[in-house]
């Protein structure tokens, strides 16, 4: 019988480990080597030293295995860490400042669970400029462009896609199947881009993050973080918190600054509870309408967190909710549109079970309800999110399908929040407070507004912590379920 040649791994100088953290020390090492080559070469360049070497050669670290049939798992297969098909798998790593922890748990799985060293070498890809040095696309003028391209790797978009998420990804004939789920030129973009939205590094942001549209949840979660950590970090030991423009507040040092509202904010600011395992809470105020809601979902995504929330409000649809009641979604009608192309509407979005006991048991204990109360005050339903903020406009319309569906609260983001998380496979979970019902002919005035949120606010606020906390407490590997995976799902979690 012919056996197949495993394909060749487009990598250089490659070396075989069967323990982790010498792996990684190797990953390492090329990502440092390169990076730094970059940034000298760019340093000269600044000089107006525009003739040298190219920085072509300094390329990102790879990771590469091949697995034979006889070392697939079969029994008890877990959600994460192992492969389903034998042959050869490979990716491009990046950043390993901020990721060692999870390379390092990621490679042990693999070697553990498959029996087979990993190898570890120098790829093809070269690291662009502007993912090493920030700087340089300040530094240098429009006249210096051409320059610039002619001696650095500048990002190449046609290396930079979710396809491997999406699972349109078909490698090319006689290459590697992907091991992660996007390529170190996706993750440094991603990093980029959300401190440049949300005002804060990537090494801030923590495995656990709520979405909220409402600036009080941020007033709320600023002034408990800033106590919390001026009085010792409480319960959950959370050792600094960090405010948008990278403001630290260390362990037992009073808040310093301005006020969220006197500070110039990004257009998603993001709080940070920080925990020494990163273990802690990240609070990002989205805004209203669902492509904010994509924007941050597809950048975050690659930081792998272990869960994220939806936590604001919504419209209620049953005339029996009133101002203040709570919805915790089960489904999700997805009238926002905005993820069509890369998650079809005809793909379901479960509910994360998880997730969903900790939000329902999270009520119970802040709220202090118990059943049949709570049954009232509480439902569980489908929410529609959709694209446009004045769909009361189209009462006629949309009554029929909201009947249909039979939804029981509308939102612009949580649907997109969802989705997202089932597509880039964070598990999610959404839990609104009833505003208004516009159907019902209560609508949103000022004073019952103010009135509303003083009421809800902190409360609201409070069950997601509590819900977190539980996850926490109960293990994250069970948040990581099967059905978020694919038939050729990566390795990498």
């Amino acid at each position: 019988m012919t056996i197949p040649v495993p394909p060749a791994h487009p990598a250089r100088d490659l070396e075989t480990f069967t323990d982790a953290d010498a792996a990684l020390a190797r990953i390492r090492e090329i990502y440092e080597r390169s990076a730094a080559e970059v940034r000298g070469r760019f340093t000269a360049f600044a000089k107006g030293e525009r003739s040298g070497q190219s920085t072509r050669e300094a390329c990102y670290p790879y990771l590469g295995l091949t697995v034979a049939p006889e070392n697939l798992v079969y029994d008890s297969r877990p959600s994460w860490g192992t492969l389903a098909y034998p042959g050869s798998f490979g990716t491009t790593l990046t950043r390993p400042d901020l990721f060692a922890d999870y390379y390092r748990a990621q490679i042990a799985r693999l070697i553990d669970y498959h029996k087979v060293p990993v190898s570890v070498g120098i790829s093809l890809r070269p690291i662009p400029l502007p993912f090493v040095v920030e700087e340089a696309t300040t530094d240098i003028g429009p006249e210096d462009v051409r320059a610039l391209g002619a001696v650095f790797a500048l990002p190449d978009l046609a290396h930079v896609d979710d396809a491997v998420a999406n699972g349109t990804h078909r490698p090319a004939e006689g290459t590697p199947r992907p091991l992660s789920l996007f390529s170190a030129e996706r993750v440094d973009l991603a990093v980029q881009r959300l401190h440049h939205y949300t005002g804060t590094a990537a090494e801030h942001f923590q495995r656990f993050v709520l979405f909220t549209n409402y600036q009080r949840y941020v007033d709320e979660f600023t002034a408990l973080g800033r106590r919390l950590v001026a009085e010792g970090g409480g319960d959950e030991n959370y050792i600094r918190f960090v405010e948008p423009g990278d403001i630290v507040q260390e362990l037992g040092q009073a808040p310093e600054g301005e006020a969220p509202a006197q500070r110039a904010l990004p257009q998603m600011p993001a709080y940070h509870l920080v925990r020494e395992d990163r273990l802690g809470i990240t609070l990002v105020n989205i805004g209203v309408g669902p492509a904010n809601a994509k924007t941050i979902t597809d950048h975050l995504a690659v930081l792998r967190p272990h869960c994220w929330l939806m936590i604001g409000h919504c419209g209620g649809l049953r005339r029996s909710q009133q101002l203040g009641d709570y919805v915790l979604a089960h489904a999700y009608v997805r009238d926002d549109k905005v993820l069509d192309q890369d998650l079809p509407p005809f793909v379901p979005v479960p509910p994360i079970a998880e997730v969903q006991v900790a939000l329902q048991e999270a009520v119970e204990r802040v709220t202090g309800l118990e059943p049949p109360e709570l049954k009232t005050r509480m439902r569980t339903g489908t929410v529609v999110s959709t694209d446009n903020r004045n769909w009361e406009l189209r009462y006629e319309e949309l009554y029929t399908r909201f009947n249909q569906s039979r939804a029981v609260a509308i939102d612009m983001e949580s649907a997109t929040v969802a989705a997202n998380g089932f597509r880039l496979r964070v598990p999610y979970g959404t839990l609104l407070c009833v505003s208004d019902k516009p159907m019902h002919g209560e609508i949103k005035l000022r004073g019952m507004a103010n009135a509303f949120y003083r009421q809800r606010v902190n409360q609201h606020l409070s069950i997601g912590i509590e819900a977190i906390r539980l996850i926490r407490e109960r293990g994250v590997d069970e948040l990581h379920s099967r059905k978020l995976r694919s038939f050729d799902e990566p390795a990498f979690r």
